[in-house]
């Protein structure tokens, strides 16, 4: 068979590839949460005012996870049929095209009503985008790896986050050094030189991404059952796995509503005379601050999971949710800048603890030939509740009962992430490769008998 005779991608290779694309898509959807706290609310929406400028802003940000439950359908269907390669080069072509064509977007001063339509089409390109990224990202570290360290090398994909959360605060942050104070020159053209800037960063993750071969795995499902063969891999995945679709939807939601909350909303509660009051060069710099802790604690959680289990270290993160949540804003209520830099590290050190095990927990939950399709889809569905809503409903939430309410809806969805995990099974000695089946089979695969079905003992 081919893939016996093809030597196989190092696992550096393998690690540096899925690493990079990750920190390429999120960097340019981070860039995106940044300007709009910072920016497109007077630059897209002037005529609406501040608070309801900021609403409609973070509405458009929202948008994006509307569009990332479709892109893992679409993308999961090529990456399932045709392969996680060149699927996750269509993605960051996508993602790369459409965050340039934002940095070019005239203002609505220029094109009026028109600017931000046309700002939410880009933006729906891009939840497109990152929605068909992850799960390609995580199958083709999870599905290179040896059993025993799938936790290690699926920390590769995740670490893209809190790297490209640091390198957009940064980029924001060397502009903001270099424009000083000047409001005007940053309105007018300096936030669009990240979004240019991506060109760049989208042409060396292609380069990366073409030097390395198909997944093992992959290629061993299509010699056993042709990838052809499966007409509609999200038909197939909702008729045989919905339970492990919806819980792992749910387990996400807190990881994403700790997520977007400080990567988003925090940014704007952190410059607004209503949030913390602090200048704009104190935040972006706290924000990088953050992401080093969030990027450490989710290389330790990972491969801390490969000895304790997937789901221990996520319930870990379930768990401290709910307290934190509660005392999040009473510590940034103080007002001080120690109060919003622990407020802010906090959350995405939390989030950090269960985001490190996710890249290997999701595709371990599915089989081969509708892998790519099962875990973006369980992906996505958590960000579009804990993504989508957290940020555009903490803003209505903090201006009309307080900012203790958005703790209070935080809280709500650690608890729901709590049952959801508690629900699911462990996952870690689950095997990769497909062991043949009846292709006519119509038996549903559960998360208690899928590693009976795929030989491997239960946890």
């Amino acid at each position: 068979m081919e893939h016996r005779t093809t030597r196989a991608a190092p696992m550096r290779r393998v690690a540096f590839a899925s690493c990079a694309g990750t920190t390429i898509e999120f960097f340019d959807f981070f860039i995106y949460g940044t300007a709009a706290a910072l920016v497109f609310p007077k630059v897209f929406f002037p005529a609406l005012g501040t608070g309801a400028g900021i609403v409609a802003s973070f509405a458009t940000f929202a948008v994006a996870f509307i569009a990332r439950p479709l892109g893992a359908i679409l993308f999961g269907h090529y990456g399932d049929r045709l392969g996680r390669k060149k699927t996750l080069i269509a993605t960051l072509m996508l993602m790369g095209i459409s965050t340039v064509m934002i940095g070019l977007l005239p203002g609505a001063a220029t094109l009026g009503i028109a600017a931000p339509i046309i700002l939410v089409v880009l933006r729906f390109l891009q939840g497109l985008a990152v929605g068909g990224e992850w799960a390609g990202a995580t199958l083709l570290a999870a599905e290179y790896a040896p059993p025993t360290k799938r936790g290690l090398y699926a920390i590769f994909p995740q670490m893209g986050p809190a790297l490209a959360f640091a390198l957009s605060s940064g980029t924001f942050l060397a502009i903001n050094v270099v424009l000083g104070d000047t409001n005007a020159a940053f309105l007018d053209w300096g936030w669009r030189i990240p979004f240019l800037l991506s060109v760049v960063l989208v042409g060396v993750g292609l380069w990366v991404r073409m030097t390395i071969d198909e997944t093992p795995a992959f290629r061993d499902a299509q010699n056993r059952r042709p990838a052809a063969s499966v007409r509609a891999p999200i038909l197939e995945v909702f008729r045989r796995q919905p339970r492990e679709v919806l819980l792992g939807g749910g387990v996400l939601t807190i990881l994403f509503a700790l997520f977007y909350m400080g990567t988003a909303f925090l940014t704007s509660y952190g410059t607004s005379e209503t949030g913390a009051g602090l200048d704009r060069q104190t935040v972006l710099i706290l924000n990088i601050v953050a992401a080093v802790v969030f990027g450490a604690t989710t290389a330790i959680s990972g491969i801390v999971s490969d000895r304790f289990g997937r789901r221990t270290v996520i319930l870990a993160c379930c768990v401290l949710s709910i307290p934190w949540a509660l005392a999040l804003f009473p510590i940034m209520g103080t007002g001080s800048g120690t109060g919003f830099a622990i407020g802010l590290i906090g959350t995405l050190a939390i989030f950090g603890i269960a985001y490190g095990p996710v890249g290997a927990y999701l595709p371990e939950m599915f089989r081969t030939r509708y892998r790519y399709t099962g875990a973006g889809m369980g992906y996505n569905l958590g960000g579009v509740l804990g993504g989508a809503v957290s940020p555009l409903v903490a803003a209505q939430l903090a201006s009309s009962f307080g900012s203790y309410a958005v703790g209070l809806m935080i809280a709500g969805f650690g608890l729901l992430s709590l049952i959801c995990v508690v629900t699911l099974g462990e996952t870690k000695n689950r095997r990769m490769q497909d062991e043949p089946v009846d292709a006519g089979s119509d038996r549903k695969i559960g998360a208690h008998d899928a590693d009976a079905v795929e030989g491997v003992p239960q946890t």
